[in-house]
């Protein structure tokens, strides 16, 4: 008979985000909300925080404040080793129309929105093993992992520490 402990286990490993420390992320193609074509090697040469939520997820809405401020202080500013910082967020929705609203209404500025209709089964979440969200990826300026779900002091720390 399998314990909670067994359960929980099960849970945490199906549960995880496929990609971990210092592997490199697939790269995808989208349309992103404004109708323009995004490809996720585009963005090397910057720190990029790749971003699984939804509209409907509320620590994913909770979270968003913190998205905000990350972003206001590190887009646009100097790094030793990069051109820059991005913020990339995919939706994973069942209604376009919700995710829009929540991005006007949680004043998420940056430019890359990627909306996902079909939830989970979306061919971009299953490349990622995204199975619960929030799912954050930090990127290196050469697309390697730095860091899963990591805490927002830690991501700030972390891309502080890369200043000029």
């Amino acid at each position: 008979m399998i314990g909670i402990l067994g359960i929980l286990g099960y849970k945490y490993i199906w549960q995880a985000p496929k990609y971990s420390d210092g592997e490199e992320l697939p790269n995808f193609r989208a349309k992103l909300v404004n109708g323009n074509s995004f490809e996720l090697k585009e963005m090397r040469g910057n720190y990029v925080l790749l971003d699984f939520w939804g509209s409907w997820c509320a620590p994913c809405r909770q979270d968003n404040p913190n998205l905000v401020k990350l972003y206001n202080q590190f887009n646009g500013k100097a790094f030793t080793d990069s051109e820059g910082f991005e913020l990339v967020s995919v939706a994973i929705e069942t209604k376009k129309e919700s995710a829009i609203a929540a991005i006007k209404k949680d004043g998420l500025r940056w430019p890359y929105h990627i909306i996902l209709t079909d939830r989970f089964r979306s061919e971009i979440a299953k490349a990622f093993g995204v199975r619960e969200i929030p799912t954050k990826y930090l990127l290196s300026p050469n697309g390697e992992v730095l860091s899963v779900n990591e805490s927002y002091e830690n991501l700030q720390k972390l891309l502080a520490n890369k200043l000029k």
